[in-house]
């Protein structure tokens, strides 16, 4: 009588108690099990059919989008890759009589082995009419480095410092390997660079006071990504009171970017830029070790410029060029915009390319679009047209 109260109904046949409190509590999986059964199918459906595979296959072809900064004033303007303006190039060659530029960088094979090893398909990136491997790539890339420096400035020398089991083969006039004893591996490349720095300045500064020679060369310490766009011999010409200089950007925690080292070539100023570059390994190897693959040596920069006491951190805000005693060097920050730009990526494309711009790092995945850019100057001769090829390429078009 309790439980027949308690409920207000009895169905016949069943149990009072334990049974009517499981039919309670399996109603609702009961009422609600057809729609959960097609929901189910639904998305079995849709992993089937409506969704796109994955292929893996990236882009083999450039498709350029509208050119970034339209309509602001020193942007470089384009319709497609054709350039509605003409960049702002210094005249050729304007250094003093005697004075050269030699630009330096640091390059290694990774899997010399691949030379051997038939290609295929799985392994080929086509670019052109040409298909390279990964090694190919990787020479290719430095090949373009060479090739636009031969372009914008044909008296320059080429330095490669790199290991000296590389076995490099560059059969390029003015361009010469320089094997230097170090860690080369992934992992410590970027410490190596600034170590094969610092071994190439001490070198430079034995011979130079060993005797004195006929013509004084200036240094550009580069990445093997970046295309020289104009005669950075006026760097040298416009700035005379500096021992080297850095390229800053108007980030917090990065400011300084590496690709982009210039030296005086006095003795002052090898001996000044080699001191600077041995505070910058301590602090990479004291403090930025677990960045030791990447960025850890534009932390370290940043960290021995920002300890200065005098120096203003807010000056990187705006791309002016300008001049501080860090540590008894006088070094010239120079703003990335011009003689560091980037190809757009993010907000940052919409401020276009300034039509003074000195020199393109394609860092990243952009290396693809540094060989598109190299295939297109090689057939149209015109830097204007070429620097709107690059302006319009949108990322996801030139990832390798």
């Amino acid at each position: 009588m309790i439980n027949e109260f308690r409920s207000g109904i009895r169905i016949p046949g069943m149990k009072i108690g334990g049974g009517w409190r499981r039919f309670l509590f399996l109603l609702p999986v009961m009422i609600f099990l057809p729609y959960l059964l097609s929901v189910l199918e639904l998305h079995k459906f849709s992993t089937t059919v409506d969704r796109p595979r994955k292929s893996g296959k990236k882009p083999d072809h450039l498709v350029l989008g509208p050119a970034a900064g339209y309509g602001l004033q020193n942007r470089l303007h384009c319709q497609g890759t054709k350039a509605l303006n003409k960049t702002q190039h210094a005249a050729p060659q304007s250094l003093n009589a005697g004075e050269n530029v030699a630009f330096v960088t640091v390059f290694t094979i990774y899997n010399s082995s691949e030379k051997n090893i038939e290609k295929s398909s799985s392994d080929l990136v086509t670019i052109g009419n040409t298909s390279y491997t990964k090694l190919e790539r990787s020479m290719a890339i430095l090949e373009s480095f060479i090739d636009f420096i031969q372009v914008t400035m044909p008296s320059s020398n080429v330095i490669i410092l790199t290991d000296p089991d590389s076995n490099l083969n560059i059969n390029k006039e003015r361009v010469t390997a320089y094997p230097i004893q170090g860690e080369y591996s992934r992992d410590r490349l970027m410490l190596q660079r600034i170590r094969s720095y610092i071994a190439f300045l001490t070198a430079r500064l034995e011979e130079h006071n060993e005797h004195v020679q006929e013509q004084m060369n200036h240094y550009i310490f580069t990445d093997s990504d970046i295309a020289v766009v104009d005669d950075l011999g006026q760097l040298f010409d416009q700035y005379s009171s500096f021992h080297l200089a850095l390229t800053f950007r108007n980030n917090k925690d990065q400011p300084l970017n590496s690709g982009f080292i210039a030296v005086w070539g006095t003795a002052e100023g090898l001996q000044r830029a080699k001191e600077f570059l041995e505070e910058v390994l301590e602090a990479y190897t004291t403090r930025y070790m677990k960045a030791s693959r990447m960025l850890g040596d534009q932390l370290a920069l940043a960290w021995v410029v920002r300890s200065h006491p005098s120096f203003k951190t807010h000056r990187f805000s705006k791309p002016v060029a300008f001049i501080e005693e860090i540590n008894g060097a006088s070094i010239l920050f120079l703003p990335c915009a011009l003689y560091n730009w980037t190809p757009p990526e993010g907000a940052g494309q919409f401020h276009g390319m300034p039509l003074d711009v000195k020199v393109v790092h394609f860092k990243g995945s952009r290396k693809r679009l540094m060989l598109e850019a190299r295939n297109f100057f090689r057939s149209s001769l015109n830097m204007d047209d070429m620097l709107c090829l690059v302006l319009g390429s949108g990322r996801t078009k030139y990832d390798f």
